[in-house]
């Protein structure tokens, strides 16, 4: 005799058993979300847990018991699976708008060592700066950037055109191209 149903599916809206009824019998579907709605929708006609699971095509009652779970508490948004295998995100909103404030900084080339933003410039600009992200690596910092608009390759800011800075033998100088607005067009 199977055990007793400790959270039995509530009774379905007419909108949710059709919505299953067509996620059941739909080939475009993921095949994931057709056994989901197959389970559901045996569930709902009075099936036990592990008959269920057989009519979807599955082994064990338990995954359907939580999915009866996930339904009672979520409603359709059951059938669609749930992220897994990214490890959580550990830097929010401020940490975020803090990597994007080190993007939009010039870069010093004493201080920081390049003249142009890279990913692993950004993260020992991080790592060094009082108010920072000593642990914040690589990957996060291109998610923050790509979710901010950025494409991926070196950070380039606007700069003053047709200045650059050389070295010379007395030492750092400016040189400025007196016709870099005619060659810009």
């Amino acid at each position: 005799m199977p055990r007793p149903q400790k959270a039995p599916l509530r009774p379905l809206t007419p909108h949710e058993r059709t919505i299953l009824a067509q996620v059941a019998r739909s080939g475009a579907e993921r095949a994931d979300r057709v056994s989901r709605a197959k389970a559901l929708l045996a569930v709902a006609d009075g099936a036990s847990f592990a008959v269920a699971a057989r009519v979807a095509g599955r082994r064990s009652g338990d995954g359907v018991a939580q999915l009866v779970a996930r339904c009672n508490a979520a409603g359709l948004a059951a059938l669609t699976s749930r992220p897994g295998g990214r490890p959580p995100v550990q830097y929010g909103p401020e940490q975020a708008a803090r990597i994007l404030r080190e993007v939009q900084r010039c870069p010093d080339r004493e201080a920081d060592g390049t003249a142009t933003w890279s990913l692993t410039t950004l993260q020992r600009a991080h790592a060094v700066a009082p108010d920072g992200l000593p642990a914040v690596s690589t990957a996060t910092i291109r998610r923050v950037l790509h979710d901010a608009g950025f494409t991926p390759g070196p950070i380039l800011l606007p700069a003053e055109t047709g200045v650059v800075l050389r070295r010379r033998k007395s030492g750092v100088v400016v040189v400025v191209d007196p016709v870099a607005a005619a060659k810009r067009g």
